[in-house]
């Protein structure tokens, strides 16, 4: 099975990022341009949190209040979940089910490498299965 990190060489590794201090309405733009679900929410100390397309949609269903006016901080996902590099990805999505969350950041010694989210990880298993399929069929046809 493969690793995040193997996961991550494929993907690519660019992690988007914004500030707490941002708007949802930035959020969701940046979320949108660069065809993503989440981002890294960063202040002066480093990694604070991540805000998702799902955070602002459990805001938007219980508070009334403008993405333009509401800032990330008072959305995102304070307590972040991250995994190490030599995770297999059986593993984390285990502990996405687990934890009820879609995006895992992927930390070696304090280093934020990427993040996969269960997007990545059901595209990468689906993809060997389709090798593995092929190559079934390659060796019955010989």
């Amino acid at each position: 099975m493969k690793t995040a990190l193997e996961l991550l060489d494929e993907k690519g590794s660019r992690v988007w990022s914004i500030g707490p201090d941002a708007s949802v309405h930035e959020a969701l733009g940046l979320m949108a341009e660069h065809h993503i679900g989440a981002l890294l929410v960063i202040d002066d100390t480093g990694p604070v949190g991540l805000v998702s397309e799902r955070d602002h949609a459990r805001d938007a269903a219980r508070n009334a209040r403008s993405p333009l006016e509401t800032q990330v901080r008072d959305i995102m996902t304070r307590h972040l979940i991250c995994v190490s590099p030599d995770l297999e990805l059986d593993q984390a999505m285990a502990v996405m089910t687990e934890r009820r969350v879609r995006h895992l950041p992927v930390l070696d010694d304090g280093v934020i490498l990427g993040i996969i989210s269960i997007g990545d990880i059901v595209k990468s298993i689906n993809a060997g299965k389709h090798f593995a399929v092929e190559h079934l069929e390659r060796v019955l046809e010989s």
